[in-house]
């Protein structure tokens, strides 16, 4: 089937009968109501199925699809994140031992950008979003770190990594999105936001191919890498981390995601209080799983150079954008906060001189 529906409104039951029988075979839709919607970066909503033959399927979905703002859709859809995450669901998500949303479809168009994937929904299977106040416990980090060095171990082998996830991509030079909008945050919002993160954001701004260069060549064999591991993008199951939104996974360095991990997931005090301790409980997993050895201090090294990357990773919040929802504002002021306590706390700035002579 070739047509991804463009917004909710256009899933119907022949659609979702199509697209739900790779993982349901036999099933059959026979309605479909749109329970709530929401525009994030992508389209969200949440369906009620009714079926003739549910052959396992449950009665509630979570769809995924580019954004149906028109202003919005196609630089997202030429961002290519859409079709990356459904091949994601649907060709390595079965491969690998982390909590993941279980997939139901997963549609794609390489050549524009579009896709259309409906997920488990969370909120019914118990599961828990974070608001971007509530963090992840160190506790349920060092499990979660455990999963991420599966994930990494897995393909660290070049030959095994191209057997079974060589579409998974190599990083790509960096766009304008995030200069662009660091650049509207020094002009218009400065006064929101702290002299070091200003300071790295006019570094990132000069020198942003370098910067990007460097978080991928970072220490440890390149590897399969979630890349986006932060508050928002991971959900709680019964004490144990589940790992969300699979737009950006590439090849690059394992410490990519330990060290956003680590600041973007637990609260500041227990980032402060544990950080060191998570960074070799991760190098230990790694070790014992038969990983190439990474010494702690040159990961403690390259956790404090990662740490540079929550600057555009901020790019977006420090817009303090008038039309977010009070909802956007709680998560972005709590996402904000990680952030810039993490770039003082590592000393960024300094690490950067030091050990990458910028």
């Amino acid at each position: 089937m070739d047509f991804i529906p463009g917004s909710a409104e256009e899933i119907d039951a022949a659609w979702l009968t199509e697209a739900m029988g790779e993982f349901h075979p036999g099933v059959r839709v026979a309605g479909v109501e749109i329970i709530e919607r929401t525009e994030v970066t992508n389209s969200h909503a949440l369906l009620k199925l009714d079926y003739e033959e549910p052959a396992g399927a449950p009665s509630t979905l979570f769809c995924k699809l580019l954004p149906c703002d028109p202003a919005r859709r196609p630089a997202i859809a030429q961002t290519g994140m859409g079709p990356l995450e459904s091949r994601f669901y649907a060709r390595l998500a079965p491969q690998i031992a982390m909590r993941v949303p279980r997939v139901h479809a997963a549609r794609h168009q390489r050549e524009t950008g579009g896709f259309a994937l409906l997920l488990e929904d969370l909120a019914a299977s118990g599961c828990t979003v974070s608001d971007g106040t509530r963090s992840v416990s160190p506790d349920a980090a060092a499990h979660a770190l455990e999963d991420l060095a599966g994930l990494h171990l897995r393909f660290e082998d070049p030959a095994r990594r191209a057997a079974e996830a060589g579409w998974v991509p190599e990083p790509g030079p960096p766009s304008d999105y995030g200069t662009q909008r660091l650049l509207f945050a020094l002009d218009r919002r400065r006064e929101r936001i702290s002299d070091c993160f200003a300071e790295l954001a006019e570094l990132y701004i000069e020198n942003n191919q370098a910067l990007h260069a460097l978080w991928h060549d970072g220490p440890g064999p390149r590897t399969v890498v979630h890349g986006d591991a932060h508050i928002g993008n991971l959900f709680d199951d019964a004490g144990r981390t589940g790992f969300l939104d699979w737009g950006i996974i590439c090849a690059s360095t394992p410490l990519r995601d330990v060290s956003y991990f680590l600041c973007m997931a637990l609260s500041v005090e227990d980032r402060r209080a544990r950080e060191r301790e998570l960074l070799r409980h991760y190098l230990e997993v790694r070790a014992a799983g038969g990983g190439a050895d990474i010494p702690f201090e040159q990961a403690w090294t390259a956790h404090r150079l990662q740490a540079a990357y929550l600057v555009p990773a901020c790019c977006q919040v420090v817009t303090f954008p008038e039309d977010a929802t009070p909802r956007r504002r709680v998560f972005a002021a709590a996402f904000l906060a990680r952030a810039e306590a993490a770039l003082e706390d590592l000393e960024v700035r300094g690490a950067l001189r030091e050990h990458a002579n910028l």
